[in-house]
């Protein structure tokens, strides 16, 4: 079978076919070709040039296997290119909802910095990292904490 029979037989199949207009060709080639941007962001460029249908035309297996991905990496940016465009395919999806809520919403964080701004515990010369943690443990402000995620906090509000 010629590989035009193949590539037309594998395109019938797939739910999500990529067509570029020329305007989208030229632009993924000209963020390939200048390369300032994130490697990823190339590669998913790279992957569409090859998915498209009115152009090279390769199987999800061919680029899986040139550009060192999974094909199931492959269908997802073709499948968010068919649905959202070509932003979306080319930028990674962010997380609806962080993993795990912040330890300091504004409330606590308004203590905390009212806190740091305090005046130090005795015996102390300013307020450290760690001594900032234990103490709004010690008055409930959040139920645990630690030095670093303090510092993340304060270096956040500068």
């Amino acid at each position: 079978m010629s590989k035009e029979i193949m590539r037309q037989r594998d395109t019938m199949n797939k739910k999500y076919i990529v067509r570029l207009t020329e305007q989208e060709r030229e632009q993924l080639d000209a963020l390939i070709r200048k390369g300032k941007t994130a490697a990823s962001k190339i590669k998913h460029a790279h992957i569409l040039l090859k998915a498209d249908a009115d152009g090279a035309g390769w199987s999800d297996e061919e680029i899986a296997a040139a550009f060192s991905v999974h094909p199931r990496t492959v269908a997802g940016i073709r499948e968010r290119f068919v649905e959202h465009g070509l932003e979306a395919a080319l930028n990674r999806t962010k997380q609806a909802r962080p993993s795990r809520p912040p330890s300091f919403d504004g409330k606590a964080e308004a203590r905390l910095i009212a806190l740091r701004c305090s005046e130090p515990p005795p015996g102390h010369a300013r307020w450290t990292l760690r001594l900032l943690a234990e103490k709004v443990v010690e008055l409930e402000v959040v139920a645990s904490t630690s030095h670093e995620t303090v510092r993340r906090t304060l270096k956040k509000m500068r």
